[in-house]
């Protein structure tokens, strides 16, 4: 029987299904960094029809809450010196996310080595052993850490890091074929995310079966829009 929070959490996994989730982020030396204004990109986005919000920092979480009532898939870019994973990479992050209220928590999920050596494995155990009953997405980038992030136990698997690791370099992204693979085989929801750039594309990548899609450049980094459309007549 479901408890409390099983009941919530189906709820959210409801609400996103079939939906845009928009990626409403700008870091530290990016023109829009403001929690302000990433909130007032969510609401936008809720207004616009969005059915989630993915955000990085509790700080922008926090007031994003405040103005949107979507759920929230919520990461902690941070660096560490000694591994190229930055989403989510320790536990401190993934505190941070469960203070401010972040439905979902979206975590690297790539076969690469964590801060400190620890593998995705031990560090997901650690983080389920203390927060039992919090939704969690694999950020992936490729079918196998897909798979393998699935049998760990992650709710969601998301094909965000699609491109930019070693393994993946040179994918086309959207990568309708590691979809499609995904939804087939992966036995959890899946979610899109990467290089969808239009209405058609994200369309096409609805119908590969997918749980929910996240666009984020295309609606909310006018500094890279502006670019996209600047290479077309440059």
């Amino acid at each position: 029987m479901l408890g409390s929070k099983g009941r919530m959490n189906d709820h959210v996994l409801a609400r996103i299904k079939g939906g845009l989730i928009v990626s409403c982020q700008a870091l530290p030396d990016e023109p829009l960094h403001s929690s302000y204004i990433m909130a007032r990109m969510a609401y936008a986005a809720m207004l616009g029809g969005a059915k989630g919000i993915r955000a990085n920092t509790g700080a922008d979480i926090s007031e994003i809450k405040k103005a949107a009532a979507l759920p929230v898939i919520g990461i902690v870019k941070r660096d560490y010196d000694d591994s190229p994973v930055y989403i989510t990479p320790t536990m401190p992050e993934v505190d941070e996310l469960i203070g401010c209220g972040a439905e979902i928590i979206a975590m690297d999920a790539t076969a690469r080595r964590r801060p400190g050596g620890e593998g995705l494995g031990d560090f997901f155990r650690r983080v389920k052993e203390k927060y039992p009953q919090q939704l969690f997405m694999a950020d992936c980038a490729t079918f196998s850490e897909g798979m393998e992030a699935a049998l760990l136990g992650f709710d969601l698997i998301g094909t965000t890091l699609c491109g930019y690791t070693d393994e993946s370099r040179g994918a086309k992204v959207p990568d309708f074929r590691l979809l499609t693979g995904l939804v087939g085989q992966c036995g959890r929801p899946v979610i899109a995310e990467g290089g969808i750039w239009s209405p058609a594309e994200l369309r096409r990548v609805m119908e590969c079966g997918v749980h929910a899609a996240v666009v984020g450049s295309a609606i909310t980094r006018p500094m890279l829009i502006t670019e996209h459309f600047v290479k077309a007549i440059g």
